[in-house]
């Protein structure tokens, strides 16, 4: 995991040279997702050291070209990443994107990194555990506990059958909060202990969610498809993931 700390790391300080520029260097893809210098840069530096480190094993990544699945199927083990995960939140400057990192190994999310630049804040996997890191001083996961029942949404693609959903949170708990934040870190905190449950009725692709679900699974929550109750799984065919939910084990 050492090799995994240190890339993310590196990717985070180039990143946050281009927070502190006036010019992000906005463009859109052709899913109308924006994308910025930063991720290109990010992505650049951690495709370079993955490459370097880690001879032969293949990536994938949100802002490099995606090999046909007939390729892909063929890969017994690969790196999943998203260079900047929360760009909307980057272009926001409100702080909440991370870089991710997950580890694939024969279908099992082996390990996975999730660094937020701007707040130092780190997420690791290491020895079957999980652990949070801010600044220096390192917990084993879960490390805090939520005094009320505290649900998780998206900043930016909140939509009506989420609003649905918490509505009907409401009626099953008396006293709950709701909390609004970017990117991957709302599975942290659920890693973390701050958060108990994260519904996700809209679209991600599985570098939003892949070094997220290694983590949980190290630290006794899970993500569970919507629909069939079953982990995310990964490297398929369409890299868009289900609908999905995040909570603590016996939620």
């Amino acid at each position: 995991m050492k090799d995994l700390i240190e890339i993310a790391r590196l990717a985070g300080v180039e990143i946050l040279r281009i927070y502190d520029e006036d010019d992000f260097g906005v463009e859109f893809k052709a899913d109308e997702s924006p994308i910025t210098l930063a991720d290109k840069a990010a992505n650049e530096i951690i495709v370079a050291e993955l490459t370097k480190r880690f001879t032969g094993i293949p990536i994938l990544s949100e802002e490099s070209r995606i090999l046909d699945y007939e390729t892909r199927k063929t890969w017994s083990e690969c790196f999943i990443v998203d260079p900047i995960d929360g760009t909307k939140e980057f272009i926001k400057r409100n702080g909440e994107f991370t870089v991710n990192i997950a580890h694939l190994k024969e279908g099992k999310l082996v390990n996975g990194v999730i660094y937020a630049p701007a707040s130092n804040q780190l997420y690791f996997t290491d020895s079957g555990k999980a652990y949070r890191q801010i600044d220096g001083v390192t917990l084993e996961l879960p490390c805090v506990q939520t005094d009320k029942f505290t649900v998780v949404v998206s900043n930016s693609h909140i939509n009506e059958p989420t609003q649905n959903i918490i509505e009907e949170l409401k009626t099953k708990h008396q006293d709950i909060t709701i909390k609004r934040v970017g990117s991957s870190l709302k599975m942290c905190m659920i890693a973390e202990g701050s958060a108990d449950y994260y519904p996700r009725l809209g679209p991600t692709s599985e570098w939003d969610t892949a070094a997220a679900q290694s983590i949980l699974e190290h630290c006794g929550c899970e993500m569970l498809e919507w629909e069939s109750g079953e982990p995310l799984i990964y490297n398929k065919e369409n890299i868009l993931n289900p609908h999905f939910k995040v909570q603590r084990l016996n939620e």
